[in-house]
């Protein structure tokens, strides 16, 4: 009910406000109307009902049609992610439903993910929650600080902001680069010997740097500082803001490097217009709350160039962005956290330049979503659709990589960005 009350409101401020505001104000206000709309009745109510395991935390995996396989493993991605997505969505939406569902994600998490004698988290467990997959995971374990981090910004939990400090803190004297800067990992690699040991001891990579890995932890890193100014962990966020800046993106084509060696040599010349998009906001994020005035403005120019780029090449002739490029292969069909975030950073984009082409950029991404990507008859989004629109039917809703925070972050954001 409250959540319908919510979009009453918003359709309510619309109408009244419409003939004070501009344009471009009008078609904001439609654009966050719509998308909070699917965000509270659709997909958190998707994830509110059908992924909690009665037998406890959620499922590992929810088919196509959100029918839980009861026996799949549950994985800390997935887990941390949910975690991340309620903590939010409770602090923002002041439901309290997300709250009950961020700390029984937070509850099962510390009970069951904390490795408790060595540290850090583990990668996956079985359907009943016992470890499986031992493997300490950069990623993951950034994602674990991430989720952990805003379950203390929702609701002031002195436990999770203890334990989002000790897995930095292993992250920092295991995983992170002293030298050349920034973190270890390779999450593309997904095999269980790309990984950390349980006793942290690092794998043989051929990638030992990956973009992927390094932008969610500076995503893990900016919600971490937000609730605990340490002066360590301050340094530690701008010097991978400037690692980043400066070894990983391309500033010459606004492009990330994708898969590099120990001194940030690329390794494979791939263009990945969801992730450039992605790291484009965040970045800017990143730096806000480190709250440099001069780093703040190069990351906004920095974002507004790369946004530009990835709306000039990333952009398929049906409005959709696509994956990735790799020398002349384009990737086949559209993701659904591709999509979002390519809403989230034309947003950031036409809020710091004023551009209107980016503001369009964002409505047509949108309006893609709505006619391809969201399931209206099991609910949630399709998680691939093939060049003809048509969705991917052998996929899951739910699993280690199938998640609600790339959607659910995009509905947050919207509604937090626009007025």
């Amino acid at each position: 009910m409250k959540n319908l009350f919510l979009a009453i409101a918003c359709t309510l401020v619309i109408s009244s406000c419409a003939t004070k505001m501009s344009e471009e104000d009008k078609i904001a206000a439609q654009l966050k109307q719509e998308i909070v709309q699917d965000l509270t009745e659709n997909v958190l109510n998707f994830w509110a009902t059908r992924a909690p395991d009665p037998s406890g935390g959620f499922y590992g995996t929810l088919t196509f049609d959100g029918t839980p396989r009861e026996n799949a493993s549950k994985g800390g991605i997935l887990n941390a992610r949910i975690l991340w997505t309620f903590s939010s969505a409770y602090r923002i939406l002041k439901d309290e439903q997300y709250l009950t569902l961020a700390n029984r994600a937070q509850r099962y998490f510390l009970d069951h993910f904390i490795d408790k004698e060595l540290g850090g988290s583990y990668y996956t467990l079985t359907a009943d929650g016992e470890p499986l997959a031992t493997n300490k995971d950069t990623y993951q374990n950034a994602f674990a600080m991430y989720g952990l981090s805003e379950h203390y910004r929702a609701t002031g939990n002195k436990e999770s902001l203890d334990a989002a400090i000790s897995i930095y803190r292993k992250m920092v004297e295991h995983m992170y680069d002293p030298v050349h800067g920034g973190f270890i990992g390779c999450v593309e690699c997904r095999g269980r010997t790309a990984m950390f040991s349980r006793e942290w001891v690092m794998p043989e990579l051929d990638y030992p740097k990956t973009m992927n890995t390094n932008l969610h932890v500076i995503e893990a890193l900016t919600s971490l500082y937000r609730v605990w100014k340490d002066d360590g962990l301050r340094e530690q966020l701008r010097e991978l803001i400037h690692v980043l800046t400066t070894k990983m993106v391309d500033q010459e084509r606004w492009h990330q490097k994708l898969f590099l060696s120990m001194d940030w040599q690329n390794q494979r010349d791939i263009d990945s217009y969801g992730h450039d998009i992605e790291f484009s906001w965040l970045l800017v994020e990143a730096a806000e709350a480190l709250g440099d005035e001069e780093i703040l403005k190069e990351t906004e120019r920095i974002a507004v160039n790369m946004a530009a780029a990835q709306l000039a090449e990333g952009i398929a002739e049906n409005g959709a962005m696509m994956s990735d490029k790799e020398g002349d292969h384009y990737s086949s069909g559209y993701s659904w956290w591709v999509q979002s975030e390519a809403v989230v950073g034309f947003l950031n984009a036409w809020h710091i330049s004023g551009d209107r082409k980016f503001l369009d950029a964002a409505v047509r991404s949108w309006e893609w979503i709505k006619t391809y990507m969201i399931d209206r008859e099991y609910g949630e989004w399709f998680g691939n659709v093939n060049a003809e629109g048509e969705p991917r039917r052998n996929g899951v809703k739910a699993d280690q990589w199938r998640c609600p925070y790339h959607n659910s972050r995009m509905g947050l954001e919207v509604f937090t960005r626009i007025p």
